[in-house]
């Protein structure tokens, strides 16, 4: 189920989009100081599309130019015992933010969580990203009432 806003478009990625995805998610790995080398990306991609694994969303600006993506994993919640997805990754390009192009990715997942049978979207982000935080406040997330843990292996 494609998203739009008046500038951008939003629909899943094929895999003749992986090439621009994994340029942008290079950018999103930069941004997080975790840099990874082309090759490694692309394949990352590529292996999480051809497994099924993930639903890669990728937003484009009126002329064609990638403006963003998110990268959402279907799981399920056993509180609930049905479906959720974990929208694990979202990046707007430097050149095409504050285009809407954020807002327009965020309820693509949704619409397309929905679509799919999900009763519900969660994700993390950093403590000190604001402008992610006001977004996700904006489209209706709520803070959740877990602490989020990490065990390194």
């Amino acid at each position: 189920m494609p998203g739009m806003t008046d500038l951008i478009t939003v629909r899943r990625a094929g895999t003749a989009d992986l090439p621009e995805a994994a340029a942008l998610f290079a950018g999103y790995l930069d941004f997080y100081q975790r840099p990874a080398p082309p090759e490694r990306v692309l394949a990352f991609l590529r292996e999480r599309q051809e497994r099924g694994e993930a639903v890669l969303l990728l937003a484009r600006a009126q002329d064609g130019t990638p403006a963003g993506f998110v990268n959402v994993y279907p799981t399920f919640s056993s509180l609930s015992m049905a479906p959720v997805w974990t929208l694990n990754d979202l990046f707007v390009a430097p050149t095409a933010r504050r285009t809407g192009a954020g807002r327009a990715l965020v309820r693509a997942c949704a619409a397309e969580a929905r679509a799919a049978g999900a009763v519900g979207v969660q994700l993390q982000t950093a403590p000190d990203n604001l402008a992610a935080q006001a977004l996700y406040r904006a489209e209706g997330f709520e803070p959740d009432a877990f602490a989020a843990y990490y065990l390194s292996l």
